[in-house]
């Protein structure tokens, strides 16, 4: 279920598209079912800002159900009726509760098949209730529900009860749908509740039960930021604990911020204060230094990461040093060995083995083979205004400091360029390139610019 607006967010944007972990509140419900069934049959019923939620999610292969009017959880799944026809049973999931796994998704299923209920309910036993509905057993050793009370309706024995309905379920799709539409909007938000099902379904004579998970922080929800930042905390936690133990050293993890799609290989060290995002993937023994942030990238063995650095959509191979303050844009291959140094910008480039770009450097839209030593404050000139163009550096060249590759241009094998060199024609293979003006010097001439200026 994913309809709802989430107003405690004070948010123009979908409750569910809020992030936690670094991926949307539902994509990581999505994950987490579709490792229970296929992504065919899955539904996400949206309703507010619903093509954005539909936009931001669709990659995922799920289905979606168009809740236009949003009456409440019980109204959801009145509005997926035609599209739950012909399934068995229907397991109910809320999208703003990221943290539930796709184990007590299969736990909860099996119990409720074994149990052969109308209704099962994922309960929790949580320190602090306050704000979820009570569940109320038969009898203390019984898994059968009398009711689901909730927090404004309990009485003060009832509040003290820890057990509390998460809002997860399965039904048994002929049940629910043979009884919903028996439910009543006279409560004080007008709305459907799905929690009435519960009485519904046992004044039916039909059997409600609840399986406690013994992981309750799984059904924590993310109904404030309060609540989302503490979850998103949660993850990144997590995330750096099942590094470590696969051996991976993380400084100071506490200040690392790790996105749960990431892949480290062990032997590597993550230094404090870094940020690796997205579906980044770091080899062996590399060194990641502080305040580097690298979101959708490749790095592969024995790479080193000095401070600093940004790298975005970017492949790194073995053995390559970035930085300090590298900034690798989207589409950078930075080749075996290479070193790219500090304040050196690429994009869309490929440097080959070997090859150096150490100091204050931009490199775009360009082609760098093997050995190539590019000197300080080069820049490669890409784009006219109107269209960006490609710079080829053959291997083994020499690009003296302060250089200007105008594109589209080559400079051919082993050839050099002289320093403060604007290079607008292609550069034969061992040829010496010098695009600059004749040096003059003018004996005393300031002396008298001196003079002049005192009068």
């Amino acid at each position: 279920m994913a309809a709802g607006k989430g107003t405690r967010l004070k948010s123009q944007h979908p409750k569910v598209l809020h992030e936690v972990g670094g991926k949307p509140l539902l994509a990581h419900v999505i994950a987490a079912a579709t490792r229970v069934v296929p992504a065919e049959d899955v539904y996400a019923i949206i309703g507010h800002e619903a093509e954005r939620v539909r936009a931001a999610t669709e990659s995922s292969g799920v289905n979606f159900v168009l809740q236009n009017e949003q009456r409440g959880t019980g109204h959801a799944l009145m509005v997926a009726q035609d599209a739950l026809a012909g399934y068995a049973h229907v397991i109910v999931l809320s999208g703003d509760a990221p943290l539930i796994s796709s184990a007590t998704i299969g736990q909860l299923l099996n119990f409720h098949l074994d149990q052969n209920a109308a209704m099962t309910l994922l309960s929790a036993d949580l320190d602090d209730p306050t704000g979820y509905g009570r569940v109320i057993h038969e009898n203390s050793r019984s898994a059968a529900v009398k009711a689901i009370v909730e927090e404004k309706a309990a009485s003060s024995s009832q509040k003290k009860l820890k057990e509390i309905n998460s809002g997860f379920y399965v039904f048994a799709v002929n049940d629910l749908y043979g009884h919903i539409d028996r439910l009543s909007t006279d409560n004080a938000h007008a709305e459907y509740y799905l929690t009435d099902m519960a009485a519904l379904l046992r004044r039916a004579g039909k059997r409600v039960v609840a399986w406690k998970t013994p992981s309750a922080f799984e059904v924590l929800g993310g109904n404030t930021r309060g609540e989302l930042s503490a979850i998103d905390q949660m993850m990144r936690a997590a995330k750096c604990r099942q590094l470590m133990a696969d051996g991976v050293t993380i400084f100071f993890p506490q200040t690392c911020v790790i996105d749960g799609d990431v892949h480290v290989a062990p032997d590597t060290v993550i230094e404090p204060y870094v940020q690796l995002l997205g579906t980044t993937k770091i080899g062996a023994n590399c060194r990641i230094r502080s305040y580097s942030v690298i979101r959708d990238s490749e790095i592969a063995d024995n790479v080193t990461v000095r401070p600093g650095c940004i790298m975005e959509d970017s492949r790194v191979a073995a053995g390559a040093i970035l930085g300090p303050y590298s900034h690798l844009r989207p589409g950078s291959e930075i080749g075996e060995d290479a070193h790219v140094g500090n304040f050196v910008e690429t994009k869309k480039i490929k440097l080959g083995k070997g090859s150096k770009a150490n100091h204050l450097t931009y490199l775009g839209d360009a082609e760098i083979g093997a050995g190539v030593n590019v000197g300080a404050g080069t820049i490669t000139c890409n784009y006219d205004g109107i269209n960006k163009h490609k710079t080829v550096i053959d291997d083994g060249v020499f690009i003296g400091s302060d250089s200007t590759l105008v594109a589209p241009v080559r400079v051919g094998k082993g050839a050099y360029v002289g320093a403060a060199s604007c290079i607008t024609d292609n550069v034969p293979e061992d040829a010496l390139a010098i695009g600059r003006a004749r040096q003059i010097v003018k004996e005393g001439w300031a002396v008298g610019k001196r003079a002049e200026r005192k009068k």
